[in-house]
């Protein structure tokens, strides 16, 4: 399968902190990605990288094969706070993007119909249809991050980038729309990459998840969750392989947290 993202060998720096150095990831055209690690590890520096907000300062950031130099036009982005414009129903937050991002916006209101139409229908995938006329105001937390991820695919992107989505909601809000967010990804088949600290989640949700060293960040491990069928649901919980993953990937975490001089210790105290 051809590869959507590709970094090579990258590194960046902010000033004289390096933040992620010799980072090598690939994700597949029409896969679902995930990337965990300890805090600090890069995993917001991956996104910029990947979205061309901040470019690479050694190394190589490909899309469709080419290598980036600027932000990359077929990318969405949910974020962990909706970030609904309070003055706009649901149905007005969703239609935004089309408002404002070429070429889009310049056949708004020649198109008007037609992109109606298309957020109501990711507004009736996610169980909002019967809200495209209520305010912010009158959604609960999960709602709204609902209509933030319909807001995040109203421009049919390639590329849908996940910055800890459902991390401001409560454990069963979040399982209902890890549930909503594959619904979308099955029936739809863009890419996905989400960052997230919920090792369930990244498990749950992705084909494979990406574990991230301490700064500087590089990608240590790549889990494959294959033998997962789709979709997943309660019972995947209860898989003991799944709870095994769970488990491994904690530890593997645990010990890029752990300070290099505390490891070493321990590592010349085992006989």
């Amino acid at each position: 399968m051809k590869n959507l993202v590709e970094l090579v060998n990258v590194s960046l720096s902010y000033g004289k902190t390096l933040a992620v150095s010799d980072l090598n990831m690939t994700v597949a055209a029409g896969s679902f990605a995930a990337v965990v690690g300890p805090s600090g590890c890069g995993k917001s520096s991956l996104m910029k990288l990947v979205t061309g907000l901040m470019p690479a300062t050694t190394g190589s950031v490909l899309i469709d094969e080419k290598e980036i130099d600027g932000p990359v036009s077929i990318v969405g982005m949910a974020f962990q706070n909706p970030n609904l414009l309070p003055w706009r129903t649901t149905l007005e937050n969703v239609l935004l993007p089309l408002e404002v991002v070429r070429p889009e916006r310049h056949q708004f209101r020649a198109r008007r119909k037609e992109f109606i139409e298309r957020a109501m229908d990711l507004l009736r995938i996610v169980g909002l249809d019967s809200f495209a006329d209520h305010y912010p105001w009158q959604l609960s937390g999960g709602m709204q991050q609902r209509v933030s991820l319909c807001r995040s695919l109203i421009h049919q992107p390639r590329l849908l980038m996940l910055d800890e989505p459902f991390g401001a909601l409560d454990a069963f809000t979040r399982e209902e729309l890890w549930d909503v967010l594959q619904t979308i990804w099955l029936e739809r088949k863009f890419t996905a990459i989400l960052v997230t600290h919920d090792l369930r989640e990244a498990l749950y949700l992705a084909d494979k998840v990406h574990v991230m060293s301490n700064r500087p960040g590089r990608v240590v491990r790549c889990v494959d969750t294959a033998e997962f069928a789709r979709p997943r649901d309660e019972y995947t919980f209860i898989d003991p392989k799944f709870n095994e993953n769970v488990m491994e990937l904690r530890s593997e975490i645990r010990a890029q947290r752990m300070p290099i001089d505390i490891k070493t210790s321990a590592t010349e105290a085992t006989p």
